[in-house]
C-alpha cells in the first residue's frame, strides 16, 4: 500500500530546459491557435535514432492515460479550503503527492518498491488556448477538453451533451484524429470505462458483474443510479454507480463509434470495454498501444459520493476519492508486462477550475492543471525528487506526444504547436518529429 509521509517539497522553476521555447514560443496561445490548422508531413529527428537505444529499444510501446476531473494542480485561492481545492500538497491526495515528493512505495510482484524514481511531472501545465491574464477562449466544461485531447480542436463544442442526444449532440464526423490515425497506422486502441457494460439481476437492477464480451456495446449515453442490493463498487464500495460518455473522447467521432448504434452488433462494441476488463488484459499482455482509462464520475473526483466518503464530504471526499483508486489502478498497471517493456502512465486532469475567488480566471496562468508520468523512461530524479518541468503544457502537447510515439500524421490541429512532453522523460524516449514540408 502507497504511504504518505511529508508534503512534497517544491523544487521551482528549472532553468534550461530543452523545449521551453519552440518555433511559436513569442505568440501567445490564442495567437498560436490561428495556425491549427496547418498540415505537417512527419519526419523524425535525425538526432534521436543517435541518442536512443538500439533499434529503437528505448522508447515508448504503450500507453495507458487515466483521466481524472475538475481539480487545479495549483491556484492563487482557497487552496485547502472551499468549493474546489488545488491537488497540490493537498492532504486529502495522500497517494498523488507521494507520487512527486519522492515517498510512493506501493507492493509490486510481492515487494514494497518506491516508484517516485519512475515520476515526473508538470508544473507550468494550462487549459487549452489559455494566455497569462485569461483573455482568451475559454474551452470548457469537461467535454471540449475531451474531444482536444482526440484532435486538438473542440470542434465548436462547448457543452457536456451526449454525442447522438436528440437535440444538441456533439457527434463528430472527421476522421482526422488520433484513434483513427492510430487504426489506419495498424496501432491499437482500446476505451476502458468504469460502470459500463453491466449486467442485471433476477428483478432488473444493475450489478457490478460485467457482461460478457459478445454483448459489450458502444457507451453512447450516460447513466447513473445504485447497484442492487449486495453489490458494491470495487474501489470506493460504495453501491453507487456513474458513467459520462462526456469523459470518453473516442465515443464523439463517427469512424471510432460505429455510428448511433447502442447494441452488442455495432462492429466498434470491442473497443469499448468495461473497467474490470483491464485487469484481464493486462494478465494476458493484450491491453492495446493506446489505452484511454476513465473511473465513474465519484472515483474521477468530479462528483462525491452521497454518503461521503471516509468521514469526508464535499471537494475533500472527491479528491480522496480519486486518490484512492489511483493508488489501486496504478500498481495494477505497474505490474505488467505492458507497463514493464517501455510503457508509461500518463495521469491527466481535464481543465481548471475557478477557486471561489470573486473575478477569478481559472484560464490564466496562475491555476494549473495536473500532468504527471509514470515511466522508467521518465526524466530522472532531480536533487532525489522527482523531476518538476517547467515547460508550458496544454492537452494539445499530450496529442502531439501520442503522435510522435506512434509516428502517425500529420499533426492534428494545434498539436502542430505545441511542446510535446519530451521534458518529462530521458532523451529519446519520444522520437522528435518535425514539419518537413518544405524539404
Amino acid at each position: 500500500m502507497p504511504t504518505a509521509q511529508s508534503a512534497p517539497h517544491d523544487p521551482g522553476p528549472r532553468p534550461g530546459s530543452a523545449r521551453a521555447g519552440g518555433p511559436f514560443a513569442g505568440l501567445s496561445k490564442l495567437s498560436r491557435h490561428a495556425f491549427a490548422g496547418a498540415s505537417s508531413k512527419f519526419k523524425e529527428d535525425d538526432s534521436v535514432s543517435e541518442d536512443s537505444e538500439p533499434n529503437n529499444a528505448g522508447r515508448i510501446k504503450t500507453v495507458f492515460v487515466i483521466a481524472m476531473e475538475n481539480h487545479n494542480w495549483t491556484q492563487p485561492a482557497n487552496q485547502f479550503t472551499g468549493g474546489i481545492q488545488q491537488i497540490y500538497q493537498n492532504i486529502n491526495a495522500p497517494f498523488i503527492n507521494c507520487l512527486v515528493n519522492g515517498n510512493a512505495s506501493v507492493v509490486l510482484d510481492g515487494s514494497e518498491v518506491n516508484i517516485s524514481n519512475q515520476v515526473a511531472y508538470a508544473t507550468a501545465y494550462h487549459s487549452v488556448l489559455a494566455t497569462p491574464n485569461g483573455n482568451n477562449l475559454h474551452v470548457h466544461p469537461s467535454e471540449p477538453n475531451y474531444i482536444w485531447a482526440e484532435g486538438g480542436d473542440n470542434f465548436g463544442v462547448f457543452n457536456d451533451n451526449d454525442p447522438y442526444r436528440a437535440t444538441g449532440g456533439t457527434n463528430q464526423n472527421t476522421t482526422d484524429h488520433l484513434s483513427s490515425y492510430l487504426t489506419r497506422a495498424g496501432k491499437t486502441w482500446r476505451s476502458y470505462q468504469e460502470d459500463t457494460d453491466l449486467t442485471r439481476d433476477g428483478a432488473g437492477q444493475l450489478t457490478n458483474v460485467p457482461l460478457p464480451q459478445e454483448l459489450w456495446t458502444v457507451p453512447l449515453t450516460s447513466f447513473s443510479g445504485v447497484f442492487s442490493i449486495g453489490s458494491f463498487n470495487a474501489y470506493n464500495f460504495s453501491n453507487q454507480f456513474n458513467y459520462a460518455a462526456k469523459h470518453n473522447p473516442m465515443v464523439f467521432f463517427t469512424d471510432t463509434n460505429g455510428g448511433n448504434d447502442a447494441t452488442p452488433s455495432n462492429p466498434l462494441s470491442t473497443q469499448y470495454a468495461p473497467l474490470q476488463q483491464l485487469a484481464i488484459d493486462l494478465a494476458n499482455d493484450s491491453v492495446a498501444n493506446y489505452n484511454w482509462i476513465t473511473p465513474n464520475q465519484y472515483n474521477d473526483m468530479h462528483t462525491a459520493l452521497s454518503g461521503g466518503y471516509k468521514g469526508l464530504t464535499g471537494d475533500p471526499a472527491k479528491i480522496r476519492q480519486g486518490d484512492d483508486f489511483l493508488s489501486q489502478i496504478i500498481p495494477l498497471i505497474m505490474e505488467s508486462k505492458a507497463y514493464k517493456n517501455h510503457g508509461v502512465i500518463i495521469i491527466w486532469w481535464d481543465e481548471s477550475e475557478q477557486d471561489g475567488v470573486a473575478g477569478d480566471n481559472p484560464d490564466d496562468f496562475n491555476h494549473t492543471i495536473g500532468e504527471i508520468i509514470i515511466s522508467k523512461h521518465a526524466h530522472k530524479n532531480v536533487g532525489g525528487l522527482p523531476y518538476a518541468s517547467p515547460v508550458e503544457f496544454t492537452h494539445s502537447s499530450d496529442l502531439r506526444t501520442m503522435q510522435e510515439i506512434f509516428h502517425v500524421g500529420p499533426f492534428l490541429r494545434d498539436a502542430a504547436n505545441a511542446n510535446d512532453l519530451s521534458d518529462l522523460f530521458e532523451r529519446g524516449a519520444i522520437p522528435h518529429i518535425h514539419d518537413s514540408s518544405d524539404q
